[in-house]
């Protein structure tokens, strides 16, 4: 599967041209047209990107009393 994306503008009219894609000439095409002034905020997406991480004692075993080694 190819894709292509491309961003304008429509014109006066509403009509919108797309012109010089990357497909064969009658080779079957599926158009998505996506409104992008109303797309929600990649921070509303990702609400912890770009906080501060903490870790309680990191060096601390995890599960230790759930390894059995071999006797």
């Amino acid at each position: 599967m190819k894709a292509h994306k491309i961003q304008t503008n429509l014109s006066e009219t509403g009509t919108l041209l797309l012109d010089q894609l990357p497909f064969e000439p009658g080779e079957a095409v599926e158009v998505i047209v996506l409104d992008r002034e109303k797309r929600k905020s990649q921070a509303k997406d990702y609400p912890l990107r770009n906080q501060p991480l903490s870790y309680k004692d990191p060096t601390a075993p995890v599960a230790e009393n759930d390894w059995n080694p071999a006797e």
